[in-house]
């Protein structure tokens, strides 16, 4: 079973490189193409009891509308490169390329990875929070997008931080409480995104049944840019504008500012809340990796 979004990136075009490389695996597929947001939340449903595996054609969205569906107990879901930032194809190591991602996934061997579950039921693989990393997706245009795929992000992302703004957050973790003005506010289930470019945080694993709450709070443009070059080397050493607690049970709230309301994302997916409450789902996700 393949679920395409049409929308995406590389929706219509690399819909057909994945049917041709089925075909050339000789392995028949039901195709299923979305049209609004949910749909592939619903065909997985519907449809996966019947097929070995679930694959996906489109960006993060997609993929884990499909990952949340099928948590636990559904059939593995193999995650083909269709978008435009591709964080989940990256984070497991799949190929960029469609017709080789086919073809190593169907050889590929049960991948199991913790998931975070917020409160409306969403699931996420890699990260939710606010600040700079919703101003990195929102601020995105789709012709950038288009043009420059992965590169519009580190475009909006480098406005964002020399931009250094702050959000006034409240984050909890097993029950204790923080507050900190943050240029970044952040549940991670992943150390490292952008195929490793840049780290999340200190030893955050995929496999430990356990989220991280990682606080940026920098005072100056000039201390930002000095934690993302250490974000960048890997380096969480201790420092006065950073935060790193671990933990089963994590809410972040962004409180009320003159600018307004804030946006949230979880797994690039920008959300309309001020309020992230997240639990750690031990090996929950099931998915295809290439060996």
């Amino acid at each position: 079973m393949l679920v395409v979004n049409p929308a995406a990136r590389r929706g219509r075009t690399g819909e057909r490189e994945a049917r041709r490389a089925f075909a050339e695996a000789g392995v028949p597929v039901e195709l299923l193409r979305t049209t609004a947001a949910g749909d592939a939340a619903r065909f997985a449903t519907a449809h996966a009891a019947a097929h070995d595996a679930v694959f996906t054609l489109g960006g993060d969205g997609t993929a884990m509308e499909v990952v949340g569906a099928l948590a636990v107990n559904g059939p593995p879901v193999g995650i083909l490169p269709g978008g435009t930032g591709n964080q989940l194809v990256r984070h497991l190591g799949t190929p960029l390329r469609i017709r080789h991602a086919v073809h190593q996934l169907l050889c590929g061997e049960e991948y199991r990875m913790d998931l975070g579950r917020l409160a409306d039921g969403r699931r996420f693989a890699l990260t939710a929070g606010f600040g700079m990393d919703v101003a990195m997706m929102r601020d995105a245009s789709p012709s950038h997008k288009r043009r420059f795929g992965v590169g519009a992000y580190v475009w909006s992302g480098l406005r964002a931080l020399l931009r250094n703004e702050r959000v006034p957050v409240r984050a909890t973790v097993d029950g204790v409480t923080f507050e900190h003005d943050c240029g970044m506010a952040m549940i991670a289930n992943v150390g490292a995104l952008l195929d490793g470019f840049i780290s999340t945080g200190p030893d955050v694993r995929t496999d430990d049944g356990m989220l991280d709450l990682c606080l940026f709070f920098p005072e100056t443009v000039a201390e930002a840019v000095s934690l993302t070059l250490r974000c960048i080397r890997n380096d969480f050493r201790p420092h006065p504008a950073m935060r790193f607690v671990r933990g089963r049970e994590i809410s972040i709230e962004a409180r009320s500012h003159s600018h307004g309301r804030y946006d949230a994302q979880a797994d690039g997916e920008i959300l309309r809340t001020t309020v992230l409450q997240a639990t750690a789902e031990p090996l929950a996700g099931v998915l295809l990796r290439s060996v």
